[in-house]
């Protein structure tokens, strides 16, 4: 199972990759594998400014269909458009062409709330 050291995570199963003030968010190797098959991704909050844990979108498999919660307050300047025609591609890379969202952070120091690659880990039994 793929992990990157150098990304942050939720109980939730997103990943957080922060430049700067601005993070992108996508859902983890391990979540697409428990999800299956990915066949569409809704984000309906772009240009909005929402709060750490509020729902941003859905991501919909064969079985069933998930929240996606934001891992960090502040506001959605962007949503991965490739996902409308070819969302399989969070299964296919989760941490690079399947992600989902930018936000521009409002809150830096909720960075310190999220999880490391091995606090992940530990929680999936990894």
């Amino acid at each position: 199972m793929n992990i990157p050291a150098n990304l942050k995570y939720t109980k939730d199963h997103e990943w957080v990759s922060i430049d700067g003030d601005v993070a992108t968010v996508g859902i983890t190797d391990f979540a697409q594998k428990e999800l299956g098959d990915i066949v569409y991704v809704e984000v309906e909050t772009l240009d909005q400014t929402l709060s750490k844990d509020e729902v941003f979108g859905t991501v919909e498999a064969v079985k069933t269909v998930s929240d996606l919660f934001l891992p960090l307050s502040g506001e959605i300047i962007e949503f991965n458009d490739n996902l409308e025609s070819t969302p399989e591609n969070v299964n296919s890379d989760p941490y690079g062409d399947g992600w989902m969202v930018k936000v521009k952070i409002s809150d830096a120091s909720e960075i310190d709330t999220l999880l490391s690659s091995e606090d992940y880990k530990a929680l999936i039994g990894a």
